[in-house]
């Protein structure tokens, strides 16, 4: 990944210096010009374009984002409500990923979302622990965790 990205840099100078041009707009074309190369040539080298990578990097931003959002709304639709009725559980959520940063990176954004809080990791480091202010559901939970912030990294990862 690394060198398809300082081909693309390099393929984006040398643009700049055919176009006698050194601007930063000039740059920007190149590196396009660069990617569709490269995009293109993945075919007959045999490897993962990076920029797919890139892309995935921002879904699981956005879609951290937007669970940010939704968990905020949650807890404080459970801090208004006039009457306290909630179910908190800790849920042992199994998970697919292997190393040992993505397992940390999902427990990070289970924890950085308000109202879940990652307890404990299993020895294995295959199961996360997971706090939980509202479970009503803890299959639906686990099902939550598994087709979004589990899927997102694999797809950065992989």
């Amino acid at each position: 990944m690394a060198f398809q990205i300082l081909i693309n840099i390099a393929i984006a100078f040398i643009w700049m210096l055919l176009r006698d041009e050194a601007t930063v707009l000039e740059f920007g074309i190149g590196y396009v010009v660069g990617l569709f190369i490269l995009y293109f040539l993945r075919r007959f080298l045999k490897f993962r374009f990076y920029f797919t990578r890139v892309v995935a990097l921002v879904k699981l931003i956005l879609l951290f984002i937007y669970k940010l959002i939704e968990a905020n709304i949650d807890v404080i639709r459970i801090i208004l409500k006039p009457k306290l009725d909630i179910e908190p559980g800790i849920i042992a959520v199994p998970t697919k990923l292997e190393t040992e940063w993505e397992v940390t990176l999902l427990s990070s954004l289970i924890s950085l979302t308000p109202g879940t809080l990652s307890m404990y990791f299993s020895p294995d480091g295959k199961t996360i622990y997971v706090h939980a202010i509202h479970v009503p559901d803890k299959d639906k939970a686990i099902d939550e965790i598994h087709n979004s912030f589990e899927k997102a990294i694999m797809e950065v990862t992989k």
